[in-house]
């Protein structure tokens, strides 16, 4: 679309926030008659919504079912579900919806220049790891990059800036993709997939068929993971360009046209002249950092994309080892009296935290949170065996409890009866006792934090401060 086309085009944003505000900024700059809708009516609403009516905008707080009059196009930021009335007389109107990112490759290229390819990330759990380290190795390789979208940078400030991009490493969330109908990556990623953020997809397979839409039009590469099948499924599926390939990662032994692990070297089988008879070497399972086997996984994603994008095999070696994991991402934060103490805050899942767990031997883990209907019965099932001890907090701890009491029994269990934050640092002492040398204490909840913390942050740095006043204790 051209600048001219937006002239006067009337156009609704749903929702207040950190891409609801940048899109109503972008498009009235265009020239478009610009309404924010919003359910919230709260001092903070009404702050950010003064700051949009000073600049012409107008602002409806406290009324996000209704729909503006002479509405041409809604553009609405990830978190509105899609059964809501407003879309709903959307639908009715034949008023077409888009997601920021939508509205961020709609207007790719609107300056003159020519578009970065994207390269794009979902999955379950992994993806801002993923899209960092991909946009680390990309750096490695000398290409002008940056890590952008659900990872908490504006896509449409990469698309619209003053920086020019060879190539962006952009995450996707499901939210995203949903709203996303004419997305068409240089390549993507399907990292995995476990059943998370049902109450908005209404469905697995509908939360796997959004997840899917990020292979629709790959031009290159889709890349899959070949241990979890559904993932392959969805590329299958996937209406792609004509000679785009279907490239797999493995922790085991790669076959052609797969990435994958043999005796400590991360290789691949893909992107070579012979992939039935060659492999190149890329880098060392410990140029992985950490080197755990989810994120050795997370490793090989990213390699086969920027292997995809043609980036040699020295920029993948220096590009990993040059990456430095966000806090709270399975995080060493201290060794106390021969006992490793891991942060994994942000594991907020059962499939997150199953991949923690799966990296330590022996564990006392300290679980429990909101469990957002989750079930505990796999995740326990699988760990039993490395479980020297348990410690419980947060509001939904009785539903680990009682998987643990099913499949477990054996296993000590502390049971925290309080949901204050200083309960982290009983956790921790708990958890202290039940350890002997050589074992990690594993902080990986399985549950979001909301009953007890701001966020996965503040529940991280919670446990972090405790275990330095346990060190401090013990000098």
């Amino acid at each position: 679309m051209s600048n001219q086309d937006w002239q006067g085009k009337r156009v609704t944003v749903a929702g207040l926030g950190v891409s609801g505000i940048p899109a109503a900024k972008v498009l009235h700059g265009l020239g478009a008659v610009v309404t924010v809708v919003n359910d919230g009516d709260d001092e903070r609403s009404r702050t950010q919504a003064a700051e949009l009516e000073a600049q012409g905008i107008t602002v409806r707080l406290g009324d996000g079912a209704t729909l503006p009059e002479s509405t041409e196009l809604i553009v609405t930021t990830p978190g509105w579900k899609p059964d809501k009335p407003l879309f709903t007389a959307a639908a009715e109107a034949g008023v077409p919806v888009w997601g920021d990112v939508e509205l961020a490759w709609r207007l790719r290229g609107l300056d003159g220049r020519e578009p970065a390819p994207w390269l794009a990330v979902t999955g379950t759990n992994g993806k801002t790891t993923t899209v960092r380290m991909l946009a680390s190795i990309l750096e490695a390789a000398g290409l002008r990059t940056a890590a952008v979208g659900n990872i908490g940078v504006s896509l449409l400030d990469a698309v619209l800036g003053d920086e020019k991009y060879d190539v962006l490493a952009v995450e996707l969330s499901s939210y995203q993709l949903h709203w996303a109908p004419s997305l068409r990556a240089h390549s993507a990623a399907v990292l995995n997939l476990a059943p998370d953020h049902l109450d908005w997809h209404g469905s697995m397979e509908a939360y796997a068929a959004d997840k899917g839409r990020i292979y629709e039009g790959n031009r290159i590469a889709c890349v899959y993971n070949a241990q979890e099948r559904v993932t392959e499924d969805l590329v299958r599926e996937a209406d792609v360009e004509e000679g785009c390939r279907a490239i797999g990662f493995t922790l085991a032994t790669p076959g052609p046209s797969q990435l994958g692990v043999v005796d400590g070297i991360l290789v691949d089988r893909a992107f070579v002249a012979n992939r039935q008879k060659q492999a190149q070497e890329l880098a060392e399972v410990t140029d992985v950092n950490p080197s755990a086997p989810h994120n050795i996984a997370n490793a090989l994603a990213a390699a086969a994309l920027a292997r995809a994008f043609g980036v040699g095999p020295a920029a993948v070696r220096d590009g990993l080892r040059a990456f430095r994991p966000d806090p709270h991402r399975i995080e060493h934060v201290a060794d106390v009296a021969g006992v490793a103490y891991i942060d994994d805050s942000k594991a907020t899942n059962t499939h997150a935290a199953e991949a923690s767990l799966a990296a330590y031997d022996p564990i006392v883990w300290i679980a429990g949170g909101l469990a957002k209907g989750a079930a505990f019965d796999e995740l326990v099932t699988g760990a039993a065996g490395r479980l020297r001890g348990v410690v419980l907090i947060g509001r939904d701890r009785a539903l680990i409890r009682e998987a643990l009491a099913r499949h477990a029994p054996e296993v000590p269990v502390v049971d925290l009866d309080r949901t204050d934050t200083g309960a982290m640092s009983e956790a921790v002492r708990e958890a202290t006792r039940l350890a002997r040398p050589g074992d990690t204490v594993l902080m990986a909840p399985a549950c979001a934090s909301m009953d007890m913390f701001v966020n996965y942050n503040k529940r991280g740095e919670a446990f972090a401060d405790a275990v330095r006043a346990l060190a401090a204790e013990s000098d």
